[in-house]
């Protein structure tokens, strides 16, 4: 019984954990708002955020990380987001969403 509970129990904290990271992906920190500059939206950094939104192609975020950059983007928040291989990311994904302007 007591294995049963266990394993209950750790699937129980692999959800908890898998919900916080679809959380965390579509409204960022809260606590920590972040700027974005208009000036970042470049074609290249749109058209790229356009096509991850639209085909769900999020192995494309380090990709848009470096267009980001390119545009003058200093933000670790944003560039370490989108960087991050551990990152689930989602339609939603709070980068993509600022890129695109949609609130």
């Amino acid at each position: 019984m007591e294995e049963k509970l266990a394993a209950v129990d750790t699937e129980y904290q692999k959800e908890s954990i898998a919900q916080v990271e679809l959380l965390r992906d579509i409204f960022g920190n809260p606590f920590s708002p972040v700027a974005f500059s208009p000036s970042w939206r470049t074609t290249d950094v749109m058209l790229l955020a356009q096509g991850i939104y639209d085909e769900k192609a999020f192995d494309r975020m380090p990709i848009l990380a470096d267009a980001l950059q390119d545009a003058g983007c200093d933000s670790d928040d944003i560039l370490n987001h989108c960087r991050d291989t551990k990152q689930v990311h989602v339609r939603g994904c709070w980068v993509v969403d600022l890129v695109l302007g949609k609130e």
